[in-house]
């Protein structure tokens, strides 16, 4: 594949500097068209330049990084968020499955973000991923969790997910309409994504949607019985929290 064009959008002058020298030195396969300091002049790059990446400071005086994503209806480029910035910003970004770095920025973090964007560009023609984003941020609201398969990124309302169940370094998530979706996460990513969401970790294995519970079974050994059927065990050492949660102490 040819070199990834791309543009650096960030209000500081120093982080453009020391980014475009991280890319320069670590990451070749990567040129960089431009940078900016402010959304507007960025969204005037994209559109004349049409660079297939992005790296993006989320807070930026007047707009911020999201504004510009609000400019494109149908986003045909990959977009790296590069910040300091947390707490929601940063919970919708995990939730759409886009990549983000932390500043200071980590050389081989960044080297395998640049990685996952190229295969990105490789395999389509629209960001559904931003698009789930975008609607996330004009929501202001979480909406629906994208799911890295093998094959595809789905994207599902967390709210129809019954249950995670851990098989080693992969998930299994199970969802209302009896669908079964196999993850290549781990399920304690899928606990702080989703730990406040109405999910409880409550077994090694499992992770439940508290909304999804329709009874606790005493006999034999604690579990909860999950709409649909399911029965999911409850570790000793996760009842009193579990009871806490649900209101039952």
């Amino acid at each position: 594949m040819p070199p990834i064009s791309a543009i650096i959008v960030d209000d500081e002058l120093g982080n453009i500097e020391n980014l475009h020298l991280l890319i320069r030195k670590y990451c070749p396969n990567v040129n960089v068209l431009d940078f900016t300091p402010n959304v507007d002049q960025a969204i005037l790059k994209i559109k004349e330049l049409q660079p297939q990446l992005i790296f993006l400071d989320i807070q930026m005086p007047n707009k911020n990084g999201f504004d510009l994503l609000k400019s494109f209806a149908n986003p045909q480029f990959e977009v790296i968020f590069v910040t300091a910035f947390d707490q929601f910003a940063i919970q919708a970004i995990r939730f759409s499955a886009i990549d983000y770095l932390l500043k200071p920025i980590n050389i081989s973090e960044l080297q395998n973000a640049i990685e996952r964007a190229s295969k990105n560009l490789e395999n389509k023609s629209n960001n559904s991923k931003l698009e789930n984003l975008i609607l996330s941020i004009n929501q202001k609201a979480l909406s629906k969790i994208a799911i890295n398969s093998s094959r595809e990124t789905i994207f599902i309302d967390p709210k129809e997910l019954l249950f995670c169940k851990s098989d080693n370094n992969y998930t299994h998530l199970y969802l209302q309409d009896h669908t079964k979706i196999t993850s290549s996460k781990p399920i304690f990513e899928y606990e702080e994504l989703l730990e406040n969401q109405g999910f409880f970790r409550c077994h090694q294995s499992y992770l439940v949607n508290l909304t999804h519970i329709k009874s606790w079974i005493k006999q034999d050994g604690d579990r909860l019985l999950i709409n649909e059927g399911f029965e999911i065990p409850i570790a000793r050492n996760k009842k009193e929290r579990l009871k806490k949660v649900m209101g039952l102490s």
